[in-house]
């Protein structure tokens, strides 16, 4: 019971963000969760170790090395660049930034995608003097659900990835129709939503980004993300693909490791290292034992069940964590492909709920706020509720048919 009650304590201060009175954030309170179910003995030390699932954080670590040289290049400025050259119209805006935002937050994170576009589409509203908030939640929404799309696009991909051992094409193949849907609906709410803003018409005048390019290190990073995508198709590990494009990256006379590595998020691999130990926990308890006979009738009622629980699941605990709840449930289910992909689905989709439902939501309000835009909760709950319910509707029509 004690440990069920650190477990519970654990998910709860990850949920919430942090404790009262206390300056803890998620990777603290995980880590002090973890160190203190060791402690009880709830989980052996050796078993500790082991239950940290290194493909994860390999995969995880590589492709944050990947990023950041992508950001030093210019390739993030590159492509707002592009975008406000095309845009011809305030929809046509909103569709590049969505479309942008989708695209490569399917072949990178979602949380660095944000990061890197959220001054930019701040940037570009400002010089076409348009109202900045639809065309955030624009971007957020999309790099949400460009997210689902692939095993890179989210940290929770990554870890069902891992764990379900589903080919990276294979996994593309059955989600990518979901995000190029969902992508399509969040583009239909906002122009719906923000008729005003989005009324038919032209720029009166245009606009141009000025762009600031490392050539030799942008033209590198290129090479390497494509060797690593032509990895994935060809079937190489995942982990051992990435992980051989960020070393290409790493091997540099221009570029100081120190530089790259400052830029690495370290919270975020400590907190997945100390939830996989607080989920390991929950085995040698025999808590998961619980959580299955609890699982188990909703597996049986199919996609639209799992879905439902694992959206609003994540919606409670965050989606990270509620992934982990069902990690050593799914192979116990009928149709365990198809309960890892709903998993993923769900779980993703359910971020673009409220502003709360993602890292990368509450990174794009935080921006906005710095720069005198205010993106409120309730102004992004109008539309991220009806982009959330259609997409997850589409989720699971599709993944009942086709998986």
């Amino acid at each position: 019971m004690l440990a069920l009650l650190i477990i519970c304590g654990t998910l709860i201060g990850v949920a919430v963000g942090r404790y009262p009175w206390l300056r803890m954030n998620r990777a603290t309170i995980a880590i002090t969760g973890a160190t203190l179910l060791v402690v009880i003995g709830a989980i052996p030390l050796e078993r500790a170790y082991t239950a940290i699932d290194l493909n994860t954080i390999v995969l995880l670590f590589a492709m944050m090395i990947l990023n950041v040289n992508l950001r030093l290049a210019g390739f993030f400025r590159l492509v707002g660049g592009w975008v406000i050259r095309w845009a011809r119209s305030p929809r046509w805006l909103l569709a590049l930034i969505i479309g942008a935002a989708g695209l490569l937050s399917a072949l990178f994170l979602n949380d660095t995608i944000v990061l890197m576009f959220t001054p930019l589409v701040l940037e570009i509203t400002a010089l076409l003097k348009r109202n900045p908030v639809p065309y955030l939640i624009g971007l957020v929404t999309a790099a949400n659900i460009g997210s689902v799309a692939t095993i890179t696009g989210n940290p929770q991909n990554m870890l069902i990835g891992m764990s379900s051992q589903i080919p990276y094409v294979t996994f593309a193949a059955y989600l990518a129709p979901v995000a190029l849907f969902g992508l399509g609906v969040a583009w239909g709410v906002l122009v719906l939503l923000y008729r005003q803003e989005f009324a038919p018409g032209v720029f009166a005048e245009t606009a141009c980004l000025p762009a600031r390019r490392y050539r030799p290190l942008l033209r590198k990073s290129l090479l390497a993300t494509g060797l690593m995508l032509g990895a994935f198709l060809w079937g190489v590990p995942i982990p051992l693909a990435a992980m051989s494009a960020a070393v290409l990256l790493l091997v540099t006379r221009r570029l100081k490791p120190a530089r790259v590595f400052v830029e690495l998020d370290w919270t975020l691999l400590v907190f997945f290292s100390a939830l996989f130990v607080v989920t390991g926990a929950i085995e040698t308890t025999g808590w998961s034992e619980q959580l299955f006979a609890l699982a188990k009738p909703i597996a049986e009622r199919g996609v639209l069940a799992l879905a439902g629980v694992a959206a609003g699941l994540s919606n409670l605990v965050s989606n990270v964590p509620a992934v982990l709840l069902f990690r050593p449930l799914i192979s116990h289910f009928p149709w365990p492909q198809q309960a890892w992909l709903t998993l993923a689905m769900a779980t993703t989709l359910a971020g673009n709920l409220t502003l709360l439902g993602s890292v990368a939501n509450l990174i794009v309000a935080e921006i906005a706020q710095q720069r005198g835009v205010r993106l409120s909760f309730t102004e992004y709950l109008k539309a991220g509720v009806p982009i959330t319910i259609l997409s997850l509707a589409f989720g699971v029509i599709w993944l009942t048919w086709i998986a």
